[in-house]
């Protein structure tokens, strides 16, 4: 695989124009389509290295940088899938790479493959994530590895990447309320539908749970399913120990280095992806775990901006985080997030947020309640579902938080510079609300993921 320069990352993008021209856009969730399309294709989806298969509201993408991180610190070549992306399609698609960091997928490659699979559509009715999901097994079936950690879009049971029949794993991240008119509008009903990417027999890791009443069911269903089940807080855990990770499993106890992806969650985060890493069939040592401790990333979550286009907007010395949470679950964690920093070394904080209509802002805002002095609510740039700026203010403000729409991300960066008091610690921000706004963000700064 090659580096994608900017001209060739049209080329992709043009045949997924055409796609999103052609078919339904939404969710639509239902296997009958992207069954059809693959057995056209041959069933690659059959033809895949051992697949991790992720599931839940929160932590998946992080569950999965972990997992990738210490699997390449064995030296393995590892294909992930994850989404959406921030700013290129190709996000979507990393490419193992033996004894190496994986690489984006090359244009030329992704691009032949969006012309097959629109070929063997032959223009039937798909979905534009049911095209990315052929994509995905193509990519992964044609190019060997040792592994493949399968992000899911939505969902579980009617998820296009729950095609997949015996996965080396299945993991189920925390559960709270999100995409309700889909999925449910209590926890135990989400509950069901993430854990129907559970398989006969095959094993199970289920990260911390907040909620009993979704524990309950993941539970109750990988018994009924005979799979070996691990759940975190049981059967393994991990806490903070002097500014260590201590991991500790029925096979033993590992005294690590902090993660490099900040906030307390990721503890647990580091753990589901240890134990299920494990449960996979791989063999981890605790040079493996050290390892990927440090070496984790995963772009635009808690990730912090120290250069780029948008820094000169802020105030000097700011420190400027952003975040794709977008869910209460999600605020709760990020909002800690920022309290530690905060006894660290106090800051005042500022919002920067955008969501969409499928949200829930005010639960999301009640997390910052008595921590951030103001937000500022801006646009989300190209979306049909954002929620206007002045409607999000009006959330906020319901939420107990002093708020002010704004048109950019800019503006508000130019607009916390005027209200800083001089002599005093410059300010905490926190730009996020939204993976699409992230996105945005990190294409003006000129900081897209690589």
């Amino acid at each position: 695989m090659t580096a994608m320069d900017q001209s060739a990352v049209s080329e992709a993008a043009r045949e997924i124009d055409k796609l999103m021209g052609l078919h339904p856009k939404g969710f639509d969730l239902s296997l009958d389509r992207i069954t059809r399309l693959l057995d056209v294709l041959g069933n690659p989806h059959k033809r895949l290295p051992p697949v991790i298969h992720v599931a839940g509201t929160n932590g998946k993408g992080s569950v999965t940088a972990f997992c990738r991180a210490l699997l390449e610190a064995g030296g393995l070549s590892v294909h992930v899938h994850t989404s959406p992306h921030l700013v290129n399609w190709h996000e979507r698609y990393r490419m193992g790479v033996k004894g190496g960091r994986g690489e984006l997928v090359d244009d030329a490659v992704f691009a032949d493959v969006l012309r097959r699979i629109a070929d063997a559509n032959g223009g039937q009715k798909i979905t534009v994530f049911e095209i990315l999901t052929a994509a995905t097994f193509i990519l992964f079936a044609e190019h060997p590895a040792d592994a493949a950690i399968i992000e899911v879009g939505l969902g579980g049971r009617f998820d296009a990447t729950n095609v997949i029949s015996d996965p080396a794993v299945s993991v189920i991240m925390p559960i709270s309320l999100d995409h309700q008119p889909y999925l449910g509008d209590r926890v135990e009903l989400i509950a069901a539908e993430k854990a129907g990417i559970m398989k006969d027999g095959r094993p199970v890791v289920i990260g911390h749970q907040e909620y009993d009443a979704a524990l309950d069911v993941l539970i109750s269903t990988a018994e009924r399913l005979r799979c070996p089940t691990a759940v975190f807080g049981q059967d393994f855990s991990a806490h903070e120990e002097y500014g260590r990770l201590v991991y500790q499993d029925e096979f033993g106890l590992a005294d690590l280095p902090p993660p490099r992806l900040p906030g307390r969650h990721q503890y647990a985060n580091a753990a589901a992806a240890i134990r299920a890493v494990k449960a996979a069939g791989f063999a981890v040592t605790e040079a493996m775990m050290e390892k990927a401790m440090i070496s984790v990333e995963w772009p635009g979550r808690l990730q912090r901006l120290t250069d780029g286009n948008l820094l000169p907007h802020a105030p000097e010395g700011a420190e400027i985080w952003v975040d794709g949470g977008h869910n209460p679950g999600a605020g709760e964690v990020i909002a800690e997030a920022m309290a530690n920093f905060e006894e660290r070394q106090p800051r005042p904080l500022f919002l920067v947020t955008g969501m969409i209509n499928t949200k829930d802002p005010v639960g999301y805002f009640k997390a910052f309640t008595g921590l951030a002095e103001k937000v500022y609510c801006v646009p989300i740039r190209g979306s049909d579902s954002m929620i206007d700026p002045v409607v999000l203010a009006n959330a906020a403000y319901d939420a107990g938080l002093v708020a002010e729409p704004m048109s950019t991300v800019g503006q508000a960066l130019d607009a916390i510079k005027e209200v800083v008091v001089p002599n005093l610690p410059a300010p905490r921000i926190l730009i996020g609300g939204s993976l699409y706004l992230v996105g945005d963000v990190l294409a003006d700064n000129g900081t897209p993921p690589k």
